[in-house]
């Protein structure tokens, strides 16, 4: 298993350095270049066939820093990403999660795995409706995290990468295409935040599972979603995954859903599965959602107790 490192800090260095009227192309290389294969495998271009279309620099853009906004003005946050240190400690924690896979038989069709720390856009509104951080790990052998460094996020990343690589090897096993359901996004999520809590604790959980109280859980979103985990089509699975706030920001119709309903509907779910059922959180990673689904029909009629 190889795990390789993609040094953030010192691209923006170079991006920083450079000409104006060269940021944006040299980023593009040396930053997202890497990633070709993950573009590829989700179809986004590499670069827009006419100026100003969407490509990756597009995608790159929505959460995080603009190559033109790669100035010496970023100097501070910079350098609270800029550690040997710190590299170390994000590259161990993808290393254990892949591991506790691996020490416990199952096998990774993938064995090189590429990671990056990217910074955050503090004027997204995407990414301070998730606390300043967000991760994205669906393609395997592939992780990006965004974060706005500071006292907040910093510590997080470690739990972060862990939800992105069960993410990693969940779709080595689960395919993914157009038919993917709400249900099976709900159990990717619930899967990947509890495996991430439980390698670093409850005190790690995300905002898109820690900002839900046990009312809204019980009385607004498990109440719509247990009728809705057929729904297929991104536009139509991202508000009740993701909440209308979110939503609207990626242009899709609201449907009365708040922040991260499905997230927090599927931590919830996984822990009632693995409850129910004494299977171990790695287990469950690569068993299908119809399967967890048909476990877990009394999770939708039972009030669920949110602790801490």
């Amino acid at each position: 298993m190889n795990i390789k490192a993609l040094r953030s800090d010192q691209i923006y260095r170079q991006v920083m350095l450079a000409p104006p009227a060269e940021k944006t192309e040299l980023y593009r290389e040396q930053m997202l270049a890497p990633f070709m294969k993950k573009w590829e495998i989700q179809h986004i271009p590499y670069k827009a066939a006419e100026p100003h279309g969407f490509d990756v620099i597009t995608m790159n853009n929505f959460m995080g820093l603009a190559p033109e906004e790669i100035t010496s003005e970023i100097r501070a946050e910079l350098e609270l990403i800029s550690s040997d240190a710190l590299w170390q400690e994000w590259e161990a924690a993808v290393s254990r999660s892949l591991s506790l896979f691996t020490e416990n038989g199952v096998k990774l069709a993938v064995s090189d795995y590429l990671f990056t720390i990217l910074l955050g856009n503090p004027k997204s509104a995407s990414l301070m409706l998730n606390e300043g951080y967000s991760g994205d790990g669906g393609i395997p052998g592939y992780i990006l995290c965004t974060l706005v460094p500071d006292a907040y996020t910093l510590p997080r990343m470690k739990a972060a990468l862990a939800h992105e690589v069960n993410h990693n090897v969940r779709y080595q096993y689960i395919q993914w295409d157009h038919t993917v359901t709400l249900g099976e996004l709900l159990v990717s999520e619930g899967l990947a935040e509890n495996f991430a809590t439980m390698l670093y604790g409850k005190e790690l959980l995300g905002p898109w599972v820690a900002k839900t109280d046990a009312e809204t859980l019980n009385r607004q979103i498990k109440t719509v979603l247990k009728d809705r985990l057929d729904v297929t089509g991104f536009d139509q699975i991202a508000p009740y995954l993701y909440g209308d706030e979110l939503a609207k920001l990626q242009n899709f119709a609201p449907v009365g859903m708040p922040y991260c309903a499905g997230y927090a509907c599927g931590y919830y779910l996984i822990q009632y599965y693995l409850e129910k059922t004494g299977k171990s959180i790695v287990e469950a990673t690569i068993t299908p959602a119809n399967q967890i689904l048909d476990e877990v029909r009394g999770y939708w009629n039972e009030t669920t107790t949110i602790s801490g």
